[in-house]
């Protein structure tokens, strides 16, 4: 069967830098970051005291005080991030035909803080027996972003979650790509929301001496590809794009950002947190991701990478890049927006995603930023171009995101400009 064509005509978004698609870009371009010490609760005790929380955000102004007390914070940020994508799609909600659109929203592991906080209460006051929530297990679910969503819009396609770790909403938009290729849904509502910034998410990571302990420069601890790294910096919020089928799209005279023209997907079938030490499965996913788009390597002018931060990630990404694109790798452009986001874990693939379709509706490479004179490793070849510390301006004919996530998971997904 010949497969549909899918653009991008919406986006939506929360995040450290923005509470919209038109702050957080500006700030992403600008290079500022998101870090600052953790509000949400006392870190005295922990080895890392900060993050990148959202900022100033009233959710009551997006959600009324019922849908509150039934939502965890991750799930109010894929709604707040889907109302403005629905919105600037210019879908027109009383004509448009709601059993053709679906929702799918990747998550890596939903609703911890709501979890954490329903036993923190209960251990608090166990002798006059349990006194859980009505809302505790759909506070929880991974799943209940995507139907809260569809609740919402009266959207009856397919719908439902994504949980791969860091690769989950990445996941997500794959699926919903391929869902609109096959014929299932002419529009697709897909990205992904975290928030995992609590004291169980930040013990947990600690103990694995996963988070930077930069406590004193928080705004200079993501530092991707830079020798001084160590560790990665936890983000939370959310975003969502408006995948919608060409022809669809023409018709109602949408706007297109970008058209999604592969995704691939692997597994490193390796170990439970670390990569392959040669990226085997990073290599696997790009060139699947190349196949799927029919695209040569050298078609590809940016990648946003999933640059965490970390020791051993940093440099298998790098082995992989430079196994896909041999004598191309060093003509296209390379940043991690992680070192101004934090890493959102479950919600990194759909903000990067977001960032690689503004890149190449833009040609804008975003930068990373936080990288010093001097501060080289010898297993990172600085002969790429990492787009260290300023944004740069360029033709981005084509350009992938990657995500990688504990287990093994990897995912990447290919845009390029609407022709």
């Amino acid at each position: 069967m010949e497969l549909k064509r899918v653009v991008v005509t919406g986006l939506g978004t929360v995040t450290a830098l923005g509470n919209d698609v038109p702050t957080t870009w500006a700030n992403i371009v600008a290079g500022k970051s998101g870090a600052a010490p953790i509000t949400k609760f006392n870190t005295d005790l922990f080895k890392t005291k900060f993050a990148c929380e959202v900022k100033g955000l009233d959710v009551s102004q997006y959600l009324d005080r019922k849908e509150l007390r039934s939502m965890d914070s991750y799930c109010q940020y894929a709604m707040i991030a889907a109302d403005e994508a629905v919105k600037d799609s210019g879908i027109d909600l009383e004509t448009i035909d709601k059993s053709r659109v679906g929702v799918v929203i990747g998550t890596g592991i939903g609703g911890v803080t709501s979890f954490q906080h329903e036993v923190q209460d209960y251990e608090a006051d166990k002798e006059n027996g349990p006194k859980y929530s009505p809302f505790f297990i759909v506070k929880t679910i991974v799943s209940m972003a995507a139907g809260d969503i569809s609740i919402k819009y009266g959207f009856r396609g397919p719908n439902y979650a994504t949980s791969s770790a860091c690769a989950s909403s990445s996941h997500a938009i794959a699926d919903s790509f391929n869902l609109i290729r096959l014929g299932k849904a002419d529009v697709m509502v897909s990205g992904g929301a975290e928030n995992a910034i609590c004291e169980c998410a930040v013990g947990g990571f600690n103990s694995m001496h996963a988070l930077s302990t930069r406590n004193d420069d928080p705004e200079h601890a993501s530092r991707p590809f830079s020798k001084s790294r160590d560790g990665f910096v936890m983000g939370e919020g959310g975003a969502c794009l408006i995948l919608e089928e060409l022809e669809h799209a023409k018709a109602r005279g949408a706007k297109i950002y970008a058209e999604m023209v592969g995704a691939g997907m692997s597994a490193d079938a390796y170990h439970i947190s670390a990569p392959h030490p040669e990226g085997l499965g990073a290599v696997q996913v790009m060139n699947e991701a190349l196949n799927d788009a029919n695209l040569q390597p050298s078609d590809i002018d940016y990648i946003n990478v999933h640059g965490t931060s970390t020791g051993l990630g940093d440099i298998a990404e790098i082995k992989a890049i430079k196994e896909v694109f041999g004598d191309a790798a060093y003509k296209l452009s390379i940043s991690s927006t992680k070192s101004m986001t934090g890493h959102l874990l479950g919600g990194a693939g759909a903000i990067e995603a977001m960032f690689t379709v503004l890149a190449v509706h833009n040609d804008v490479v975003p930068p990373t930023i936080n990288h010093e004179d001097g501060d080289e490793d010898e297993n990172i070849d600085y002969g790429l171009d990492f787009t260290f510390n300023k944004a740069k301006r360029r033709p981005i004919h084509a350009a992938a995101s990657n995500t990688f996530g504990f287990g093994g998971h990897n995912a990447c997904v290919i845009f390029k400009k609407y022709e």
